[in-house]
């Protein structure tokens, strides 16, 4: 493989594995301000265990966000200089503010968060709770509008010619505000939510089936629920939003979703299948007309097709189809899977089904596949393109890093992160077997 491939998937690699923890992180941050809340309102104890048990689990969670999330910013300095030097003017202005109004209130509430439930009064820790989730999610905020740009870029001109070219804002709040922004924003904060809730669903269905911790079991399954439940549903109209901003702005991308070649035609919409990308041709099931219905809202809209474009300005097809299509079903079964816990809870059997309880042991797999096959949908879809439309993938590698260098830095960094993912299993397994600090009353008023 030659430098290019090697370094895309370094950098692939590497926020692939950084972003298992930060969605946890702003999910987890939503759902301790609802149990501390809780706490506050009833001061049952029930509620302060649950939310001191979850806290120490939300500060693994973040150490390992902070700590993978370092290894990429280098990377554009490394590998990615040309990029960096094009969007340096656009990224700085975001990432500062990311640092200025995100990371330093995350971090500097944190403390408090995870040590002051001895020093402080119920009320400044639970503002301190607030606080580290706002940071949260300010932070994806700010990281999200810094790549809606490369994907809808807008507020900016192009100064310099040749090597020299860059990208310089003239309209800050365009810039942040562009045609992607908002709807790539509410899609992450779902995704997020959807990761924390089923996590805190898993480990409460792990303790329901061994029998522990039963009454801190239901009622932390019980919050997640409704948490998950919200989060799904407004992940598919999030969803069905940011595919028609895509049908607008990036419509390359929208055809390789579904395959789709043909010039000004309507579109299907395929459940499954494989793409042929010599013929153009997608084997598989579809609903005819579908996708046109869905974007237009016209079984018969034509839409745009990938033959409209150079073959080298498309998108590898069948990668962008298969991970948009295995994000979808996931999504699906997100919705399906919370819904049913729901009616079994309004029917008083959702703690008594070990099957479903095995099946919600192992759901936390699900937001966390969803959101890397989201992520590789969107980037993947974005080529050849890092800025959509102006800056190639070809033209934003260094020139001087050789393929020997990232070979070995690929290696290197593996290494770093199979034994840091190991060290997290060991934490995170440590935390889940001590369970809870403290014994708690039964909970009252029980569903």
């Amino acid at each position: 493989m030659d430098v290019l491939t090697l370094s895309r998937l370094q950098f692939a690699f590497t926020i692939g594995f950084h972003y298992i923890f930060p969605v946890l992180s702003v999910g987890l941050g939503l759902l301790l301000v609802v149990m501390e809340a809780l706490y506050l309102k009833t001061r049952l104890p029930l509620y302060h265990a649950m939310t001191r048990f979850w806290v120490k689990v939300f500060g693994l969670v973040f150490a390992l966000g902070v700590a993978t999330g370092i290894v990429m910013e280098f990377q554009f300095g490394t590998n990615w200089s040309a990029y960096s030097r094009y969007v340096g003017d656009v990224f700085g202005s975001a990432l500062a503010a990311e640092g200025i109004f995100a990371f330093f209130l995350e971090s500097g509430f944190l403390a408090i968060l995870l040590f002051g439930w001895n020093k402080v009064g119920p009320k400044l820790h639970f503002f301190s709770t607030v606080m580290v989730a706002l940071g949260a999610h300010f932070s994806a905020i700010w990281i999200v509008v810094a790549n809606s740009w490369q994907q809808t870029p807008a507020g900016h001109h192009i100064v310099g010619t040749g090597t020299a070219m860059r990208a310089e804002i003239v309209d800050f709040w365009e810039m942040v505000l562009n045609p992607s922004s908002l709807d790539r924003v509410w899609h992450v904060f779902m995704g997020c939510w959807q990761a924390g809730a089923f996590f805190v669903i898993s480990v409460s269905a792990w303790y329901l089936l061994r029998k522990r911790h039963h009454e801190f079991a239901r009622v932390s399954m019980k919050i997640a629920l409704v948490v998950a439940v919200i989060a799904s549903m407004l992940q598919l109209v999030s969803g069905h939003s940011s595919a028609q901003n895509v049908a607008e702005f990036q419509p390359a991308k929208l055809a390789a979703f579904e395959g789709h070649y043909a010039t000004d035609a309507p579109a299907d919409m395929y459940l499954f299948g494989w793409v042929d990308e010599s013929s153009g041709v997608v084997h598989g099931l579809k609903l005819p007309g579908m996708l046109s219905f869905l974007v237009h809202g016209d079984a018969g809209a034509p839409v745009t097709g990938l033959q409209s474009f150079p073959p080298e300005l498309r998108p590898p097809v069948n990668i962008v189809f298969q991970a948009y299509h295995l994000m979808v079903a996931i999504g699906l079964l997100l919705i399906a899977i919370s819904c049913l816990g729901l009616l079994f809870w309004w029917r008083k059997t959702l703690f008594d089904r070990r099957r479903f309880l095995w099946l919600l042991v192992a759901s936390v797999l699900l937001p966390q596949v969803a959101n890397q096959v989201g992520w590789i949908t969107a980037e993947v879809g974005r080529q050849p393109y890092t800025v959509y439309g102006l800056l190639k993938t070809s033209e934003s590698l260094s020139q001087v890093v050789t393929r020997g260098q990232v070979m070995i830095s690929i290696i290197a960094f593996g290494l770093i992160y199979v034994m840091l993912f190991v060290l997290f299993i060991y934490l995170l397994n440590e935390k889940i077997q001590a369970g809870p600090d403290e014994q708690v009353e039964p909970e009252r008023h029980r569903a």
